[in-house]
Parts: structure tokens; C-alpha cells; sequence
């Protein structure tokens, strides 16, 4: 501005790197030094960070979306398709005296159309076990890995059990009149813990010896090693 307006003249500041250090700038970022934001900047992880950087090489790694994969490159081994046909007439051989004499009682009751709701509902009720049976037999798998077996069944609700070889106690193989004539057989793993055991019906008799012998040295084994 002119002096002459009677405004004193514009002057620099003669400290302006004074007033620089005094007032620094403003940090750029959501936070100090490119960090979230945070008290002290402490509890921060970095982006970079993955959770699998610290897991052991060799090591499956499971992730939310697999938790009830095999790992490890492994795929699960079905069980026979005879567990669900064993399951019907297991059903069947329970219908036939139920919707019998039932639908008999009924009958003498109630007349012949309850006798018939009666027949009709057990047999509804045989057709949704076999169903069932079938999405089990489907939702049932097993598979053998280094140090442990896993075993993954469940319809509605997905189960996976773990079973180290080193804890097993036993292993039996179990089989009824209509299992043996049909050729399954169910083998049972036995834990110092009852949460831990873990069963799988429905294998052919000749794989479900195989598998106990398997079962029985790698536990032997790991016991030895322990």
C-alpha cells in the first residue's frame, strides 16, 4: 500500500524460520508418519501384514471360506454307497411292524381312513430316513495325513473332528447282521478323550480292515516316538 494513504508500508517478517519451527506442518495421511490413526500409534498392524507369515513352512494353512477342506492337497475319501441302502431297510425292517399293527389299531378305532393316514405317515417318514441317510453318506468323509486323521460329516450342522495318531487308544471295527451280509463294516477311533473320537460306518469290509491296520501301526508309532 502507498504511504501516503496513511497505512504504514507492507514489511516482511524478519523471522520467518522462527515461525516455521515454532509451527511445523501439518502431517499429511489419516496419521503420523503414514500410520492409522491411534493413540500413540500403538495396536496397529501394517497393511503389508499377512497372518500366514509366521505359520511354520509345510504346514496346511486353513482359511475361513475352507475350513472343512482336507488341506494339504488332500481330497476326501468317500464311504460306500451301501451306508444309505443300509439305513432304508433298517427303516424298512422298522415300518413294516409299525404300520402294521398300528394301522390295525387304528383301524379297529377309528375306521379305515385313519388306518390308511396311519401306513401313509410311516411310510412318509421310511422315504425321509432314506433321504437323510443319503445326504449323510454324502457329507461323510475321511482322510489320512501325516500325523493325525481327519473326519468331516454332518447335514445341518458340519462337523470336522481331528484325531491325532498319538492319542489313539484303539481302534475296533463293528458290523451287524444286515452291515455283514451287505458287506459294510463301521470303525471306530478311541481317544483319552470321548470328545475326540471319531467314526466311520459304511466302508467296505476289506478297506475298513485296511484301515485299522493302518490306524493301529501309526498309533503304535507315535506312541513309541512320544
Amino acid at each position: 500500500m502507498n504511504a501516503s494513504h496513511g497505512e504504514p508500508p507492507f514489511e516482511p517478517a524478519a523471522n520467518s524460520g522462527a515461525q516455521g519451527a515454532a509451527h511445523p506442518p501439518a502431517p499429511s495421511g489419516p496419521g503420523h508418519g503414514g500410520q492409522p490413526p491411534g493413540p500413540s500409534g500403538q495396536g496397529q498392524v501394517p497393511a503389508h501384514y499377512s497372518p500366514d507369515q509366521n505359520r511354520p513352512s509345510g504346514q496346511p494353512v486353513y482359511r475361513a471360506d475352507q475350513a472343512f477342506a482336507a488341506g494339504g492337497g488332500l481330497h476326501w475319501s468317500p464311504i460306500s454307497k451301501r451306508h444309505a441302502l443300509h439305513r432304508l431297510l433298517t427303516a424298512v425292517l422298522w415300518a413294516i411292524p409299525i404300520g402294521g399293527v398300528g394301522g390295525f389299531i387304528v383301524w379297529r378305532n377309528g375306521g379305515m381312513v385313519p388306518a390308511a393316514m396311519w401306513v401313509a405317515a410311516v411310510g412318509f417318514g421310511t422315504i425321509l430316513t432314506w433321504l437323510v441317510a443319503e445326504l449323510d453318506r454324502r457329507a461323510y468323509g475321511y482322510a489320512e495325513r501325516a500325523d493325525d486323521l481327519i473326519v468331516t460329516h454332518g447335514v445341518l450342522v458340519k462337523r470336522l473332528i481331528v484325531v491325532p495318531y498319538g492319542r489313539m487308544q484303539f481302534v475296533d471295527v463293528t458290523a451287524g447282521l444286515l452291515e455283514r451280509w451287505m458287506g459294510i463294516a463301521t470303525v471306530r477311533m478311541h481317544t483319552a478323550a470321548a470328545a475326540t473320537d471319531a467314526t466311520i460306518p459304511g466302508l467296505p469290509a476289506s478297506e475298513a480292515a485296511l484301515l485299522r491296520d493302518r490306524l493301529a501301526q501309526k498309533g503304535e508309532e507315535r506312541s513309541m516316538g512320544l
